[in-house]
């Protein structure tokens, strides 16, 4: 649906002619409800004289009589008897008319108070303003930072309500989107180790291991590498490691076994058993 060539002139038509609500305004002008009750209580279009539609072909009389007997139904622009050209979207900060330009410093104050999310850029952009000028009144280095008043950039003016909310919408879309990001890095990093463990460096009390490794038993350590200080054993981390990583020692062949050894012994303790008994008898 075409829009009319002067929104804000048609609005303020309408709103002084007609008996349409300020959502059939706002739906037929593409402007915000909130613009609209703006330009009703005097706060928003300052100056601004109304343009009839109806006088320019833009929207017939019917079309209103029949929209302000039902206030659900949205107003049709009539057929355009020329056919325009689409608008071109604009580039860089939008031109700000004379008078107002005064007034940017404080709808920037008003931005920065209000949504912090908003980078400069897209500051410059609603309020029609430079970075400098914007990094100036965050730090109070502005010339007039002490005469400053934090006031809505639509109620000046400078920038419709649709274009903020559109601003503050994206603005917190990439802030959610950088949270996911670094929670799921996070997750993906893993909790990081303590610093002793990645360093390699020995604790002060071994048998209280801050990383739940279990001190070795006594009888795992060799005697030579236990030093008993009060009755207490004091275990070494080098000493306990060199016993864990040391190679098993080789078990040493067992002699054979002889038979005519075996039983040669065997005859020898048995004489050796006759002679005793044959004494305690004497």
């Amino acid at each position: 649906m075409s829009k009319p060539l002067m929104p804000k002139a048609t609005a303020v038509w309408l709103i002084d002619n007609t008996a349409l609500t300020f959502d059939q305004i706002a739906d037929y002008c593409g402007l915000h409800p909130l613009e609209v009750k703006g330009i009703a209580d005097g706060d928003v279009a300052h100056g601004i004289k109304g343009m009839d539609p109806v006088a320019s072909g833009e929207l017939t009389r019917s079309e209103i009589e029949r929209c302000q007997k039902d206030a659900g139904e949205r107003l049709k622009p009539a057929p355009r008897k020329h056919v325009l050209p689409a608008a071109k979207p604009q580039k860089g900060p939008r031109y700000t008319p004379v008078s107002r330009r005064q007034d940017r410093p404080d709808a920037v104050a008003w931005l920065l108070r209000n949504h912090p999310e908003l980078p400069d850029a897209v500051i410059g952009r609603l309020v029609g303003t430079t970075k400098p000028t914007i990094q100036s009144i965050r730090d109070r280095s502005h010339w007039n930072s002490a005469n400053l008043k934090a006031v809505d950039p639509v109620t000046l003016g400078l920038c419709s309500q649709m274009d903020l909310d559109a601003a503050v919408q994206n603005a917190a879309a990439k802030l959610e989107k950088a949270r996911k990001k670094a929670e799921k890095e996070a997750r993906k990093a893993g909790t990081l180790l303590p610093a002793e463990e990645t360093t390699g460096e020995a604790t002060a009390d071994p048998m209280n291991d801050p990383f739940g490794r279990a001190a070795p038993a006594a009888h795992e350590v060799p005697a030579d590498q236990v030093n008993v200080s009060g009755g207490k054993a004091d275990f070494s981390m080098s000493d306990v490691s060199a016993n864990f990583t040391a190679a098993p020692k080789p078990k040493e062949e067992e002699p054979a076994i002889d038979a005519d050894s075996v039983f040669s012994k065997l005859k020898n303790l048995k004489v050796e058993g006759n002679s005793d008994e044959s004494e305690k008898e004497d």
